[in-house]
């Protein structure tokens, strides 16, 4: 191949490119990639909810959070950001903090209407018998809730620096830790809990409303660490760090009711 002939073919190439708008700078779709590894880990979370695998939901809604934190925090660091990402990041979110809580609240009401608390971590969707009626439709409240939420993310230019109600992801780590919490609890009262159906019902419903209510709730992003701007969060990492140690399970929805009720405290305080 001759020199002309190769400058052609580079400039046909780069032509080519332009045409059909291919992304020359692959750093722009970085992001979109570990959003689309979140809508992954949610999609298999829901695999594994509806067999029944609880340990292995919440490992894969764990991981897809992660991934949705490292989105946003990548994205800032390479200085990229638009509006497909922000619509995708909405899109998996539905899935890994709206699907997957609203499956698992649908089986634990399912289980205990059927009154089979026996194997209630053991069996699977295919086993469970279909006379149930309409009562564990009411878990998906919170995936319509969630959905909602998000939807209203999208347009809220108020929530940059802090959330107006409770962030889907809070709601779902709330949600998976339940099965978990049953599974490992010595408590018979805590037990007891999780095999009343109003006990769950009164969850769905009060998860649904915080997530939509207009309630200010600090982020735990750190713009610095001076102790003057963070104290909020400091306080809220020095009492979640050890609640995580001693109570394993049982620390999930105890932190992130502390972390309203902090973040409520935290208001009265700015208005004073």
């Amino acid at each position: 191949m001759t020199e002309n002939t190769k400058v052609l073919s580079i400039d046909f190439l780069h032509s080519l490119a332009n045409q059909i708008n291919y992304p020359v700078n692959i750093k722009n779709h970085i992001p979109n990639l570990l959003t689309l590894a979140n809508l992954f880990c949610g999609v298999v979370a829901t695999m594994y909810a509806v067999k029944g695998f609880y340990e292995m939901t919440a490992i894969f809604v764990v991981i897809g959070i992660l991934f949705d934190f490292l989105d946003g925090f990548v994205a800032r660091i390479l200085g990229v950001s638009g509006e497909l990402g922000k619509q995708l990041d909405s899109l998996a979110d539905v899935v890994t903090s709206g699907v997957v809580p609203g499956l698992l609240l649908f089986f634990l009401i399912k289980i205990n209407v059927i009154n089979r608390p026996n194997v209630v971590m053991e069996i699977s969707f295919g086993q469970l018998e279909p006379e149930f009626g309409l009562l564990p439709y009411v878990a998906f409240l919170v995936t319509l809730a969630a959905a909602y939420r998000l939807a209203k993310f999208n347009l809220d230019t108020r929530q940059s620096d802090s959330f107006i109600g409770l962030p889907t992801p809070a709601m779902s780590l709330f949600v998976v830790s339940l099965p978990l919490i049953y599974q490992t609890t010595d408590s018979e009262m805590v037990k007891n809990m999780l095999l009343n159906n109003y006990f769950l019902i009164g969850i769905t419903v009060i998860l649904s409303l915080l997530m939509n209510m207009e309630i200010p709730l600090f982020s735990l992003k750190f713009k610095d660490f001076s102790l003057k701007k963070n104290v909020v969060k400091f306080v809220f990492f020095a009492v979640s760090i050890p609640m995580i140690v001693m109570l394993k399970y049982m620390a999930v929805p105890l932190i992130i009711i502390f972390y309203v009720l902090l973040s409520l405290v935290s208001n009265l305080f700015k208005k004073a």
